[in-house]
């Protein structure tokens, strides 16, 4: 599918404070060249608010029927079928996958895997024909991201056939090692990575798969300098209208999101304003946020992170639909459990317990892990209930 450039630029708005300014974050991102049939089911805008005629006007409970039986019956399902994760067993605990409408939030401490679970998930969505995956991110260049999923695509989850898999350093070494032939005059053939991807027996399976979805998969190298709330609803809107409303946003990670012009007392109060922003981003356009979230220096002290050791405020909490915490399996088995061996415990380090901390499509407080193949930047996401006892368990009433 053929993609192109936004032809309009971001609504004028005073801009931030910055010496220079960041443009690739004011730049808008590719999308389809061709907008869904269905679009037209959802309005111009391609968000809830859009439909029934105009945004945030009222409206009686028999339009609101009404409306949705049209949807219904002319096949727009997208309200009452979730977008799978690809993780298994967490699907089934958030009841199917990722809706529209919800804010969806990743806690845990730096190199726990937030970033490779994310990613995974987005690719796992873009997958699929008729979605489209948008991934801000304040950390990496989209460069480095379309190299972790290049690595990730060697050993091809859920398979995960680690004998065909490369490592970062492998997949430079080609790329340098190729390139250099051509350098030399020793094959003048070589010249574009592409083609260097393409004709290496180890990256070309990689390349084939990754460009599945590479139409599908929209980043941008984010500033937390320039890249604002406004700026992403504003991109995400354009990127909702030019797919029918089929685009799930994920944002790497929620603290770095500017929130100029506002002047906001502490940290606590600037997270209060970026998770009410995503929500309403979720809810207005009506479209899965998913957002990595930091945890505060008083999680990376304790035993087991939670919820509340995500940095910031409350609204953390209150603003989020699922809320989903990951440790390191192997830090957090009960010592004191009777089965608990030191030495066959050791197999734990590379798996990560995915808690779901809060839930508003069924039960929280769900532990599930996933085994982390961190030098290809992937998670098998074939993932079972946890089946030893945890530190810090607590007791939930049926």
């Amino acid at each position: 599918m053929a993609t192109r450039k936004f032809t309009g630029d971001l609504p004028p708005g005073p801009e931030p404070p910055t010496p220079d300014g960041d443009a690739e974050a004011q730049a808008a991102p590719p999308v389809p060249s061709q907008r869904p049939a269905k679009s037209a089911l959802r309005g111009e805008g391609g968000g809830r608010g859009k439909r029934g005629g105009g945004a945030h006007l009222p409206r009686t409970l028999t339009q609101v029927l009404n409306e949705a039986n049209e949807r219904v019956v002319q096949g727009d399902l997208v309200d009452y079928v979730p977008m799978s994760t690809g993780f298994d067993p967490l699907d089934g605990f958030i009841g199917g996958g990722l809706r529209k409408t919800e804010l969806i939030l990743l806690g845990g401490a730096q190199g726990i895997g937030k970033t490779i679970a994310t990613l995974q998930i987005a690719r796992n969505i873009a997958m699929r024909p008729d979605q489209y995956a948008f991934y801000l991110s304040y950390e990496h260049t989209e460069t480095h991201l379309m190299h972790r999923l290049l690595c990730l695509e060697s050993i091809n989850p859920p398979e995960v056939d680690l004998s065909r898999g490369i490592k970062l350093r492998d997949l430079y070494q080609i790329i340098v090692a190729e390139r250099a032939k051509g350098f030399m005059g020793r094959d003048s053939s070589v010249g574009s990575l592409q083609g260097i991807l393409k004709d290496n027996p180890k990256t070309a399976p990689a390349l084939a798969r990754m460009s599945q979805y590479a139409d599908r998969m929209i980043l941008v190298k984010a500033s937390p300098a320039v890249t604002t709330l406004k700026a992403i609803k504003e991109m995400t809107m354009r990127l909702s209208d030019a797919t029918g409303g089929n685009v799930t946003v994920f944002i790497d990670y929620l603290q770095k999101i500017a929130v100029y012009p506002h002047n906001p007392r502490d940290e606590n109060d600037k997270v209060t304003i970026i998770v009410e922003g995503l929500k309403d981003i979720a809810l207005s356009l009506d479209v899965p946020v998913w957002a990595i979230v930091a945890a505060d220096r008083e999680g990376l002290k304790s035993k087991r992170i939670h919820l509340f050791h995500l940095r910031g405020s409350s609204a953390l909490d209150y603003e989020s639909d699922i809320a989903i915490v990951m440790n390191n399996k192997y830090h957090i088995l009960s010592k004191d459990h009777v089965a608990f061996n030191p030495y066959t415990a050791r197999q734990f380090r590379d798996w990560v317990v995915f808690t779901v901390e809060k839930n508003r499509a069924g039960r929280a407080m769900q532990d599930m892990e996933f085994q982390l193949y961190g030098q290809h930047f992937a998670f098998n996401p074939r993932g079972q209930k946890v089946q030893q006892q945890l530190i810090d368990d607590k007791v939930i009433e049926s």
